[in-house]
């Protein structure tokens, strides 16, 4: 009989995992040398994860929850949506510049078809429809907060690539800057 997973054990492994795949990337993922590079034997990787799809799809779940967890300590309702999105940023573009490189490659891997698998697709609606939440929450109507949550989710990745490409943090953050203040438009009362 199988030994049960252990959650606490599961999340630890998550980080380390992600930490590797930061590092060097998920395009040419292998649980083989995962495992040897995390000091583990790949049973240790397949006892927690079925396989490589499921190891993504649990990384992917992780990264995500890491995100909502932050983006929940981020300023309160009454501050603006502008103001979470700058400090959303400075948190991205800060500690977490690494984890974001992951997932755009990630996002990447799965529009050129080289990923397939249902995780990247449910990550981004998911994504757009927690970003409505935080929406409603700051007073933008119903039936306009998944479609604003899908603009901004859009333009915010758009200016992450642009940042992580060229570099141009002046140029980019004047446009954040921008896309803050349309976001903050959104609810302001007459």
């Amino acid at each position: 009989m199988a030994r049960p997973r252990d959650p606490r054990r599961r999340t630890e492994l998550l980080d380390a995992i992600v930490a590797y795949l930061a590092e060097h990337g998920i395009a040419q993922l292998s649980l083989r040398p995962l495992a040897k590079a995390l000091g583990h034997s790949t049973y240790v990787l397949t006892h927690h994860f079925a396989g490589k799809d499921e190891l993504i799809s649990a990384v992917l779940a992780h990264l995500d929850r890491r995100q909502k967890a932050r983006l929940a300590a981020l300023p309160a309702p009454e501050t603006g949506l502008g103001d979470v999105v700058r400090a959303s940023w400075a948190w991205h573009v800060g500690e977490d510049l690494p984890m974001v490189r992951l997932l755009h490659e990630i996002e990447g891997l799965s529009a050129a078809g080289r990923l397939t698998g249902p995780y990247v697709p449910k990550m981004l609606g998911d994504r757009a429809e927690y970003v409505a939440e935080v929406l409603r929450a700051h007073g933008v109507p119903e039936q306009d907060a998944l479609r604003k949550a899908t603009l901004l989710n859009a333009a915010y990745a758009g200016l992450q690539i642009d940042y992580l490409t060229t570099g141009d943090e002046e140029r980019v953050r004047a446009a954040l800057d921008e896309l803050a203040d349309t976001a903050d438009t959104w609810t302001r009362r007459s």
